[in-house]
């Protein structure tokens, strides 16, 4: 089983391996009405497995052990994906087995957790109950960054309450906390040897001056601040053997990244970062790499509420060996007509594998790391 010890401020804490594979064993079965199909699994045309490239930045040489980091896009619960917190133990639908078979998993949590606060002086507005977490964990899902243009719908009322239900549930979250210390922090946690810290940022104009954080007020985490997220990660570096950047950024509808996203992945990238994973422009973007560094500009929504600027999902799954990104796979989905994410095949496959193909052609990003 998955057991994601926790604590509202970093500290190093160790994900056991047996008592997750005796859950995830147990519910292949059950989930196997779900998908009779073994869900495809895409990788960009003429991609070999990549090699880790020379030298390293981490503060000492990383295990060998070969670990699996499982990521997928936007998650909230609210209109038609509420009612599937009637039954949190199948909230995430197929793709659960997957996130619980990974060593590592994470997605980005886009609502406050709460039924407090006023609503801030913007268009939408995400609210969820505190069973949301019991969904999250029960899909396998080890990590929830709260960097995001939702957490703060609901006020600072509702951030805290964001924070404290996330306490009481044994969540681990990042991104978002009381002060500018606390958002700006890594989570820390050792899997099968190897050192994960990972940090969370938002770089969404909407609201950015009022939700940052202060030495004295909450807020979350903003890559618009260059220094303190390029501090974050190299602080980060100075503790783990990978370092992840989990962004939430990018253009509404738009598959090709702009200039504020190649930017601070540079930044962040020259800062120590390994791997810079992203989420919020509702479409899917393309991965590669930025000097040693694997980026992933958009991996879309995950599980959604309404209508959107695509259906289009999907599971990234990257296996870390000696450190560094030895190969990644992307398992393509659809956003369905209850909100949960499903793998496709056949025609919608081929379909989700162009839009991706064409994505990947103005990312501006190498196929393999630099050596």
């Amino acid at each position: 089983m998955r057991i994601a010890l926790t604590c509202p401020y970093p500290r190093a804490v160790t994900t056991p391996r047996a008592a997750r594979l005796a859950l995830a064993l147990t519910l292949v079965a059950a989930l196997a009405a779900c998908s009779a199909e073994k869900p495809a699994v895409w990788q960009p045309a003429g991609t070999p497995p990549v090699p880790a490239p020379a030298g390293s930045a981490a503060p000492s040489a990383p295990p060998a052990a070969e670990i699996t980091l499982a990521f997928a896009g936007d998650v909230h619960f609210t209109g038609r994906t509420l009612p599937l917190l009637k039954n949190p133990d199948t909230a995430f639908g197929p793709y659960a087995e997957q996130l619980r078979a990974a060593d590592f998993a994470m997605v980005n949590l886009e609502t406050a957790v709460t039924d407090r606060g006023a609503p801030q002086p913007k268009e939408f507005h995400f609210r969820a109950p505190t069973t949301a977490y019991a969904a999250i964990q029960a899909a396998g899902i080890d990590l929830v960054s709260i960097a995001n243009n939702h957490t703060l719908d609901y006020g600072q009322v509702g951030l805290l309450d964001t924070l404290d239900s996330a306490k009481t549930a044994g969540m681990p979250i990042v991104g978002a906390g009381r002060n500018t210390t606390e958002a700006y922090a890594p989570h820390l946690v050792t899997v099968k040897g190897v050192r994960l810290a990972i940090i969370g940022l938002s770089q969404v104009h909407e609201l950015k001056e009022q939700w940052k954080p202060t030495a004295t007020r909450p807020g979350i985490a903003m890559a618009f601040d260059r220094k303190l997220s390029v501090a974050a990660v190299k602080a980060a570096r100075a503790q783990a053997d990978v370092v992840i950047a989990f962004m939430h950024w990018g253009t509404e509808g738009q598959g090709c990244p702009n200039g504020d996203q190649k930017s601070i992945a540079k930044a962040l990238s020259d800062a120590g970062a390994d791997l810079i994973i992203g989420t919020h422009a509702h479409v899917l973007l393309a991965d590669g790499f930025l000097g040693g560094a694997y980026v992933h500009y958009g991996l879309g929504n995950f599980l959604w509420y309404s209508t959107s600027k695509s259906t289009d999902t999907g599971l990234l799954t990257v296996t870390i060996k000696d450190g560094k990104v030895e190969t990644r796979q992307f398992t393509p989905g659809v956003v369905s007509n209850n909100g949960q994410p499903k793998p496709v095949t056949g025609a919608a496959l081929k379909a989700v594998q162009g839009r991706l193909d064409q994505a990947a052609r103005c990312t501006g990003l190498a196929k393999n790391p630099a050596a």
